[in-house]
């Protein structure tokens, strides 16, 4: 049997059920140790083969900041094109993708205009 790896979220919610901390921690099959680390946001989408849809949990913490989240979805933006590049080969379709990944930052004034 292969190695099992295993990540886990803890989020503490405030009395309007909103989070107030994002926790996770790694631990690797082969150690009984963990990596424990805190966050202000999670973005996690799961396929669901037996109904061929994504599902998605995005969470984020009161305190994170609209710079800090539009930083976060840029370089989330970034992260998929180079994991569809990675899994698919397409590289033109990548490069549009990330064509509007720069435009989104210029958008959000996370990068300069030329």
């Amino acid at each position: 049997m292969g190695k099992i790896s295993e990540i886990k979220f803890s989020v503490q919610l405030d009395e309007n059920q909103l989070p107030e901390t994002i926790d996770w921690e790694t631990r690797d099959g082969s150690s009984k140790d963990s990596e424990k680390s805190s966050s202000k946001s999670v973005l996690i989408a799961i396929w669901d083969k037996k109904e061929s849809a994504t599902l998605r949990i995005d969470l984020w913490t009161k305190d994170m900041s609209i710079d800090e989240m539009k930083q976060f979805y840029y370089q989330s933006l970034l992260s998929m094109a180079d994991t569809f590049k990675k899994a698919t080969g397409e590289d033109k379709i990548t490069e549009d993708l990330k064509d509007y990944c720069a435009h989104f930052a210029e958008k959000m004034g996370l990068i300069s205009q030329n």
